[in-house]
């Protein structure tokens, strides 16, 4: 008895072509992710997160740019581009474990949800030109009781669930893009490697570098090969020209059919 071969499962470029502006806005967006991580890094180093609201206060007042990009206004930006990149690999993954790519989409959407309600940097704006025009301590320590609640929210139980529903998704993703023809193995790899990786952040003392080395190289690596896989999904017109001339030995067998027909 013959072993059937395993199932190869693969987007028909009438699916790949329907979709082609969904995989275009992935790329770009998924470019504009990876540049903002060096820049993250250096702005950390310029203008690293004050500690307290009145330092929050008197950065956002004397230099509102710099007092935005300390409460991590890049990482918000991020955060956004994200939700087309999981769209994108919902549809390019969809028909290869549709359960599993539902709830990755699920967990990543929700995971920018919370990030993107939890990071204050406008409300603390707000808080701050409030606490410059006050008139009485009494307002000035009310506002500045505010804005430590709200340095609260942004360190607290909202950002380890938008950590942790962000690492599953992608993982997930990652895992499902082993099974695909869409992602190289290459890719899958990485992005295995690097979101298992950034649970390395509740590991004791060492947990912050653990997850710095999860997002540079090897997240950066995972998203740069997306990017590449985006952009060539996004053109299905060079799918199809790939896939319309038949291999050599096709053409070989074609023709001895021909030549033993009667």
């Amino acid at each position: 008895m013959s072993t059937p071969n395993p199932i190869k499962i693969t987007e028909s470029n009438q699916s790949v072509s329907r979709w082609k502006d969904l995989y275009n806005i992935a790329a770009t967006a998924t470019v504009i992710m990876i540049l903002l991580i060096p820049l993250q890094i250096v702005i950390y180093m310029l203008w690293p997160t004050p500690e307290s609201a009145l330092e929050i206060f008197t950065l956002l007042q004397s230099n509102k740019l710099a007092g935005l990009l300390s409460l991590e206004l890049t990482y918000i930006i991020s955060n956004a581009l994200a939700i087309p990149l999981y769209l994108a690999f919902y549809v390019a993954l969809r028909r290869v474990n549709p359960s599993l790519m539902a709830a990755a989409t699920a967990a990543g959407l929700i995971a920018v949800a919370v990030v993107l309600t939890a990071r204050p940097a406008f409300d603390l704006l707000f808080l701050s030109d409030q606490y410059a025009a006050a008139a009485t301590e009494a307002q000035r320590a009310m506002l500045l009781a505010a804005g430590q609640s709200k340095i609260a929210l942004q360190f607290g139980t909202a950002q380890n669930v938008h950590y942790v529903l962000g690492a599953i998704a992608l993982l997930i993703v990652s895992i499902v893009q082993l099974r695909s023809d869409v992602f190289s193995k290459t890719t899958a790899a990485a992005g295995i490697f690097a979101n298992a990786l950034a649970f390395g952040l509740y590991v004791p003392v060492i947990g912050v570098y653990i997850s710095i080395l999860s997002v540079f190289p090897f997240l950066t690596l995972w998203l740069i090969l997306c990017a590449r896989t985006f952009f060539r999904l996004g053109r299905p017109h060079r799918l199809a020209n790939t896939q319309a001339e038949p291999p050599a030995d096709q053409h070989s067998s074609q023709g001895d059919l021909e030549g033993a027909k009667p």
